[in-house]
């Protein structure tokens, strides 16, 4: 995930998603999940969890995430 510069959001089509307003919500969601996922890391090697097997588990919680929405077009 870039850290030096903002991502460029696009739609399912490809689109590049130029309003300010919702590029800057998903910037701010970004940097809340990366603080949770960070503070999460911390306890559990501060509890002596494997750290990698922590980040293994939070990519399968991401790849298992879905949408409540349906797929727009």
């Amino acid at each position: 995930m870039p850290r030096k510069h903002d991502i460029v959001w696009r739609s399912p089509t490809g689109d590049v998603i130029a309003c300010i307003e919702k590029n800057k919500v998903m910037q701010e969601n970004l940097a809340e999940i990366r603080q949770v996922c960070r503070d999460a890391l911390e306890d559990a090697v501060l509890m002596g969890c494997d750290e990698q097997q922590f980040r293994a588990v939070l990519v399968e919680l991401v790849a298992s995430l879905e949408s409540s929405f349906p797929p727009q077009d």
